[in-house]
């Protein structure tokens, strides 16, 4: 099967987050046709390729987003126009798993490419978009890992350093009164006391990150008020801090509740900010495969799950067309997709080999 025939048969597969089984039972089916045994949990699939002394985990995830308004084309009806493949996913992170696919079938067809020196666990896991029943919960099934490659859309330019994210629940407590009363001291208004921290972490600011740049704290909902004559009591409202490597998340609210007024308690702080080190060998031989310099993403991904594992997030596509309409890969990307994971493949195990 040709990358634009494979590609063309997962975009034409849905695979919305949870939904993916249809969609894992082909990847099942086409890997075991290869030569390859496959493991299955729900809906996330992995096999193994070569052996010897190290072992690099290379994934990408098979769920979607839902389809959201403004396409111009039938989301799920792969479409070729121009050398472009449209359809929902083709570029998060479909033409990634069609690339990883291809490489694996290679070393599945010429196992003696790696020579001996490892082995390359490949797995193709669900609910990335969602965080739910994916990555996280089939890792430990996987045994020791060295490093990992992690697919996602980023123009082939090797990403070490990846956002986490930080949601903070904020709650202003003031005290309740006739509007005509508000001028009293019994009256405290909650709304405007927590005006005054949103414009605290409007100025605040965190040390800039040479790939990442600045963290900024962004209220993203708010709430608060009983009936439009009284005074409201309590005001409540969500903080969403897309963190850098460096600054960890509960020392970040436990700051932030030493500076607000409102209470300040951790809604989520699982997805950790990433970052690996550019003498790693997973580094040095992704950024000779792509022959660019190492780059920051701002986007989460699957890479927050894989604690201190040295790793990589790369692959073809563009982020800028993820979760849009009219999501597009190039076939002249998806190409240059699987050529790239098969020479950092075999550069990886190279690298560690030369030590």
């Amino acid at each position: 099967m040709t990358p634009s025939a494979l590609l063309e048969a997962l975009v034409a597969t849905p695979s919305v987050s949870g939904q993916e089984g249809r969609i894992a039972d082909q990847v099942s089916t086409w890997a075991e046709g290869w030569g390859a045994r496959v493991q299955r949990q729900g809906h996330n699939v992995w096999f193994s390729v070569g052996s010897g002394p190290r072992r690099l985990l290379v994934n990408s995830h098979l769920d979607t987003v839902p389809p959201c308004a403004g396409w111009t084309l039938e989301p799920q009806v792969p479409v070729w126009r121009e050398g472009k493949l449209y359809g929902l996913g083709s570029n998060d992170a479909k033409g990634c798993v069609t690339a990883m696919l291809l490489a694996a079938r290679g070393l599945l067809e010429n196992p003696s490419a790696l020579e001996g020196r490892g082995e390359v666990v490949f797995a193709f896991t669900a609910e990335e978009e969602t965080g739910g029943k994916g990555l996280g919960t089939v890792l430990s099934t996987f045994g020791p890992l060295d490093a990992a490659v992690v697919g996602e859309p980023t123009s082939l330019k090797p990403c070490t350093a990846q956002r986490g994210m930080l949601l903070l629940k904020c709650v202003a407590h003031g005290r309740s009164a006739h509007v005509a009363h508000a001028q009293t001291a019994d009256a405290q208004n909650a709304i405007h006391l927590a005006a005054q921290d949103i414009s605290t972490l409007a100025e605040l600011r965190f040390p800039p990150h040479p790939l990442l740049g600045e963290a900024r704290a962004q209220v993203t909902q708010i709430q608060g008020g009983l009936a439009r004559n009284q005074v409201p009591d309590r005001c409540e409202f969500f903080v969403d801090i897309r963190t850098t490597p460096g600054m960890e998340h509960s020392a970040v609210a436990t700051h932030l509740g030493g500076v607000l007024r409102s209470e300040v308690v951790v809604h989520s702080a699982r997805y950790l900010p990433k970052a690996t080190a550019s003498t790693e060998p997973i580094v040095r031989a992704a950024v000779a495969a792509s022959g660019a310099g190492p780059v920051g993403s701002s986007t989460a991904s699957d890479w927050a799950f894989l604690g201190n594992l040295p790793a990589v997030k790369v692959g073809p596509g563009d982020t800028l067309r993820s979760h849009k309409p009219d999501e597009y890969l190039a076939l002249t990307e998806l190409e240059a997709g699987v050529a790239f994971y098969q020479q950092l493949i075999r550069g990886y195990f190279q690298e560690v080999a030369h030590g």
